[in-house]
């Protein structure tokens, strides 16, 4: 019972494994920058997940997608600004104590859709031993020196966790049924549960790995904090992707459960 406790814990903390030094992302180009790009007041770690170019020399449009932390505290110029960018759907992938805590302020006229990470919906379920996962992200956080290791031991349950399967397919379902405007997607700090689901859109879209962890990691300039994320986190995730499924697609076929219908549509609205 205490290893479930603590499991639980864990997911609701929703971070990631690892604390790898070595800054493969740094030489990345950033995406490309858009006149009038969206910037808010109240949420520092809002941005474009556009601009990147995939492996096939085609770009992520701008426009369509934003990843964002919080977005409790934005300011009426700040909602103005999501209404003038036609933003009409925010998808919260906060559990149920952040969203009663702090509630999102929705721009006018968007939906608004909740893809709780960490929800028990589903009970407690996951796809490999958990305890296993748990004491292998450990020594992953312990070998790698991460500063975090709470935050570190989270990011291979975002994929092993049943629970995460349904919130991450429901957001990418949810972005590639949303043609009426652009979506809106976010936790608490928009580094963490929306770092992953950034890297899991990236990469389905075909953007180099290189590319997807230099995302990843802007996080760090965006919160001012050279800490807030750690390499080595993002790529213990992929490595329980590989570990499971073997690829990333087929972890959004068999973990997410989406279907060539919706990874169509999502390359057909945000790839040109």
């Amino acid at each position: 019972m205490r290893v479930r406790k603590l499991l639980v814990a864990v997911i609701a903390a929703t971070a990631v494994a690892g604390g790898v030094t070595v800054p493969a992302w740094a030489t990345v180009d950033a995406p490309a920058v858009v006149a009038g790009a969206v910037s808010l007041e109240g949420a520092k770690n809002f941005r474009d997940v556009g601009g990147y170019t995939t492996a096939d020399g085609r770009t992520v449009r701008t426009g369509v997608v934003f990843r964002s932390n919080r977005l409790s505290r934005l300011t009426d110029a700040d909602l103005r600004r999501l209404t003038a960018a036609n933003v009409s759907l925010d998808v919260d992938l906060r559990n149920v104590k952040e969203r009663h805590d702090e509630p999102d302020r929705v721009p006018s006229g968007a939906r608004y859709q909740v893809a709780d990470v960490v929800s028990l919906e589903h009970g407690l379920r996951f796809h490999d031993n958990a305890a296993v996962t748990l004491m292998k992200a450990i020594a992953a956080g312990l070998l790698n020196g991460s500063d975090n290791l709470g935050q570190s031991i989270g990011y291979p349950f975002m994929v092993d966790f049943v629970g995460a399967d349904h919130a991450f397919g429901d957001l990418l379902r949810a972005i590639a049924a949303n043609g009426s405007g652009a979506t809106v997607f976010h936790c608490s700090a928009g580094k963490d549960r929306t770092g992953w689901g950034t890297a899991i859109l990236l990469s389905l879209l075909g953007v180099p790995r290189a590319a997807v962890e230099a995302d990843f990691m802007l996080s760090n300039d965006k919160l001012g904090d050279s800490k807030a994320v750690e390499l080595s986190w993002l790529r213990a995730a992929f490595d329980e992707v590989d570990h499971l499924y073997g690829s990333m697609e087929a972890y959004a076929r068999q973990g997410l459960h989406l279907d060539d219908a919706t990874i169509d549509a999502l390359k057909t609205s945000l790839l040109v």
